[in-house]
């Protein structure tokens, strides 16, 4: 199983990546500091990093350089997080040595997806891929198809988002924050009617296999029994 090393200073964000990753196939580590990190290097060594750039101590940046100037270390891939936009901030990363760069906000499907794609280009991802299914519904995400009892369902990206990350954490309850901030962003809390009405056209076009998504009262929703 690919463990992945999260520097991140804001606790919530770190939680929500960790979750995701863990319900993802991965094993997922969160750090708040570069010093934190530096200890657990000593002891294990991570399949990928995901380093925040803005941190209170050593940056992204200086983490980075850290990384790539080590032996043991600099073949181990990187993807950099930030809420900065500037390209000057985008190609100082990648010049650096990151192979990948996600800015804020982002969505859990996307992140995924990334780390997918670079642990693919490195040799290293362990993660099987292929479709998933529930019952009636069949969701393959390679070609982004959705099916009910054998037919196709034609849904809008983020329907298809949604769905997706509903079947990944089947048989989990989610609050509509947590929905919001895998599908939408990390930076997109509180906005539960966005999750609301999304959810009722999904289960419009889903038929009968609508009713597989279940309202948890006061909560939010889940995928299954």
């Amino acid at each position: 199983m690919d463990k992945i090393f999260v520097v991140e200073d804001d606790d919530n964000i770190r939680e929500l990546i960790c979750y995701a990753l863990d319900t993802s196939g991965y094993s997922a580590k969160g750090f708040s500091s570069s010093k934190s990190l530096y200890l657990a290097l000593e002891k294990e060594k991570p399949s990928l990093f995901l380093l925040d750039i803005m941190l209170g101590e050593d940056s992204g940046y200086d983490i980075l350089d850290k990384i790539r100037h080590d032996s043991s270390l600099e073949d181990i891939p990187v993807i950099m997080l930030t809420a900065k936009t500037a390209e000057y901030d985008k190609v100082k990363g990648l010049d650096m040595g990151a192979d990948d760069y996600i800015t804020k906000p982002f969505g859990v499907l996307e992140l995924i997806s990334r780390i997918k794609a670079v642990l693919r280009r490195v040799g290293k991802d362990e993660t099987p891929e292929g479709a998933s299914s529930y019952k009636k519904l069949k969701i393959d995400p390679s070609k982004r198809t959705v099916e009910v009892d054998g037919n196709g369902v034609e849904l809008t990206f983020k329907e298809f988002e949604l769905l997706t990350f509903l079947l990944n954490n089947q048989g989990i309850v989610l609050s509509r924050d947590k929905i919001m901030t895998g599908v939408w962003g990390f930076d997109y809390q509180g906005e539960s009617r966005t999750v609301d009405v999304h959810i009722r056209t999904l289960r419009q076009k889903l038929g009968e296999a609508g009713e597989y998504i279940v309202t948890v009262r006061n909560v939010g929703y889940k995928l299954g029994e």
